[in-house]
């Protein structure tokens, strides 16, 4: 789902930037109040998110698909601590390992970072006293679909590539990788809440 460079127009890349900057300004903000005992959990997850992103599983032809991670950090460690994390692991991917392109950073943070973050942990949050499971499993399922949907738009509207074609190919092999998702993030929340139960007492 990285976006490279190329592929988005001027005003799409201005603007993403300025969603993006705001977005992690305003997480920062509100992280001043964390619990300094939890802050090393932030670098835990980044280099653990990563790591993770490194696996890819097969969809079908030739397309694989691998965690994002934002909805596992989020319900976890809460939204904004979430938004901090995602966005060092998707500068470090782009910086140093050229997975994205420099002027999509904004747009590659927002569709894989922030959307879920933000998002995926409403859905979270609406869901979970019903049944946990299932909004975990729904709000990392939504994560990608709407990450894959928000990059259609904005290469769509930049006039790169044929939107019809591209929101109907990224729409379905990301319903399909969603689920991926949604079974690695669930798997990864039970065995970390076992391990670290400390972890459920961090502020969202």
């Amino acid at each position: 789902m990285h976006i490279p460079d190329g592929l988005l127009s001027f005003p799409v890349i201005v603007i993403t930037y300025a969603i993006t900057i705001a977005c992690v300004g305003y997480s920062l903000r509100k992280l001043k109040d964390y619990p300094e005992d939890k802050i090393p959990l932030l670098g835990l997850f980044a280099a653990g998110v990563f790591a993770a992103q490194m696996v890819n599983f097969p969809i079908i032809g030739g397309v694989s698909g691998h965690l994002l991670g934002a909805v596992l950090v989020a319900v976890l460690l809460g939204p904004y601590a979430a938004v901090v994390v995602m966005t060092a692991v998707l500068l470090i991917q782009t910086l140093l390992f050229g997975d994205g392109g420099i002027t999509a950073i904004g747009a590659n943070i927002l569709n894989m970072g922030i959307l879920g973050a933000f998002v995926g942990y409403w859905v979270y949050s609406k869901l979970k006293n019903t049944n946990k499971t299932i909004a975990i499993a729904l709000a990392s399922w939504l994560a990608v679909v709407l990450g894959a949907l928000l990059t259609s738009i904005e290469i769509g509207i930049s006039h790169s590539l044929p939107f019809g074609k591209l929101l109907t190919l990224m729409i379905g092999y990301h319903a399909i990788i969603g689920i991926g998702e949604a079974l690695i993030t669930l798997s990864v929340v039970q065995a970390l809440k076992a391990k670290l139960p400390e972890i459920g007492g961090v502020p969202a």
